[in-house]
């Protein structure tokens, strides 16, 4: 199988930001992609809440969401839209951080709510607060496809091993990490984290980020980490995209996962044990 990683550098207006994405997704089909995949808020990155409330759409009106339908539809491709910023009927506002696999006939094959919020204090000066604009998830997600079973995740979910573990004890061989890091965290952590993750789980990981600055009509601009990677299940490196937006491409051998699996089956281990006093 071949992945499609897309690197984007989107900005607060979702209607500039869809062509951008199309030409990659068709460049990522005609280098031969069977699996196309974006990153976290692929619509729309934004830390204004107000421009967020002005523009965000719900699910069933999105026109981002429309447009990455009817792709996959066009070139016949599977398509992991890495998450879109969608408003949603909560009484409180919040809006929904969520993943979509789309099928090849346009079709939605799954749904992910990204379940843990980005609050932290990287610095005096870097703060944020994502469950303040985005409700949290409660579902994990895996989708059985002919490509393979597909776990599914967002950026921050990355912090959290026992949310892998469980998907690949449930069969995950994909793991999707679709992320909009932090330069400083993405520095520190973006690479051990995926390649934790890929070890401990003897699963592929796959993680489209965004990149550079985002420009913004509203609010400050910010900056992501880039470095979208594809990890080996035995944990080597197979592609980094760098800092720049692109399309990298990698293949992948399903078998694989059960080779790596077979010589260090630790996901068959767990003991259950006290909690430390």
């Amino acid at each position: 199988m071949r992945a499609g990683l897309l690197q984007l550098s989107v900005s607060d207006d979702p209607e500039a930001n869809l062509p951008q994405t199309l030409e990659m997704i068709a460049r990522a089909c005609d280098g031969g992609a069977d699996l196309v995949l974006t990153p976290e808020v692929t619509n729309c990155l934004s830390v204004s809440r107000q421009r967020q409330r002005d523009i965000l759409r719900p699910e069933a009106e999105d026109p981002t969401l429309a447009g990455l339908r009817e792709a996959a539809a066009r070139h016949g491709t599977w398509l992991l839209i890495g998450s879109l910023a969608l408003m949603t009927d909560d009484p409180d506002g919040r809006f929904a951080n969520r993943s979509f696999l789309i099928d090849p006939s346009g079709a939605i094959a799954a749904r992910y709510d990204k379940i843990h919020m980005f609050d932290v204090t990287v610095s005096e000066t870097e703060t944020y607060r994502e469950s303040a604009a985005y409700r949290p998830g409660e579902r994990a997600v895996l989708a059985d496809t002919p490509l393979g079973r597909i776990g599914m995740t967002i950026c921050y979910d990355l912090r959290f091993p026992h949310l892998y573990r469980q998907l690949a004890q449930a069969g995950a061989e994909i793991l999707t990490v679709p992320a909009a890091f932090s330069p400083v965290t993405g520095a520190a952590h973006w690479e051990p984290l995926l390649r934790a993750r890929a070890i401990e789980c003897g699963a592929f990981v796959l993680a489209p980020a965004q990149c550079g600055r985002h420009r913004a009509c509203e609010g400050k601009e910010r900056s992501t980490h880039g470095h979208s990677m594809a990890i080996a299940p035995w944990g080597e490196v197979l592609a980094d995209a760098g800092e720049d937006p692109g399309v990298t491409l990698v293949d992948i051998d399903l078998a694989e996962v059960a080779r790596a699996r077979a010589r260090v089956s630790s996901l068959d281990h767990d003991r259950a044990f006290g909690a430390p006093s």
